[in-house]
């Protein structure tokens, strides 16, 4: 054998593992990239009911910011994501209604709160799904560093008002919805 054929055949095995490490890194980099992200910067979650509507359609892919409430405390009809109470192991999208120290009452579907320092005002329900929301809710004491959602097709969510736990701690709301991504991209308000 010359030794131009040893120089090669020693040449290939390193430029093959050089090759494979090439394009391995990279995907790993990613691969962590996205790990980090989505447990630190964005919750994504697939909305499998109507009870958004006609804010956030049925199949709905949406993106939340987990930094939205690291300075900020959640404001009232924001929508978020968070884990169900009865069941953290399921992820949840509704609207801030009740803030803390408030109380929220719901009479023949019209929502109430009276705020902490007691006045009471009707909410805006704007976004509300095109129906007439129905019944008698409350009233709900909302506790501190906790929340009271409900979704906007009022007649057809499951949320706070039927919840064996009925408010929402800070400490488990995911994110700030921002944006659905999938079927169509829109910002979500």
């Amino acid at each position: 054998m010359s030794n131009n054929q040893k120089e090669t055949s020693e040449k290939e095995p390193k430029t093959l593992l050089r090759d494979i490490i090439t394009f391995i890194v990279p995907v790993v980099l990613a691969v962590i990239a996205a790990l980090l992200l989505r447990t630190y910067v964005f919750a994504n979650a697939v909305v499998p009911t109507g009870s958004m509507l006609n804010t956030i359609q049925e199949k709905d892919r949406i993106i939340a910011s987990r930094l939205a409430y690291n300075k900020d405390d959640p404001e009232r009809y924001d929508v978020v994501i968070f884990n169900f109470p009865d069941d953290e192991e399921q992820i949840f999208v509704k609207r801030v209604i009740g803030l803390p120290g408030e109380t929220v009452e719901i009479v023949n579907g019209v929502v109430y709160v009276t705020k902490v320092n007691g006045e009471t005002v009707q909410l805006d329900d704007s976004f509300v799904t095109a129906c007439v929301p129905e019944g008698d809710f409350g009233p709900y004491v909302v506790p501190e560093n906790s929340y009271f959602m409900l979704g906007d097709n009022r007649n057809s969510s499951k949320d706070s008002r039927f919840w064996n736990n009925p408010f929402v701690s800070k400490d488990k709301i995911l994110g700030k919805v921002m944006f659905r991504y999938y079927p169509s991209i829109g910002k979500i308000e």
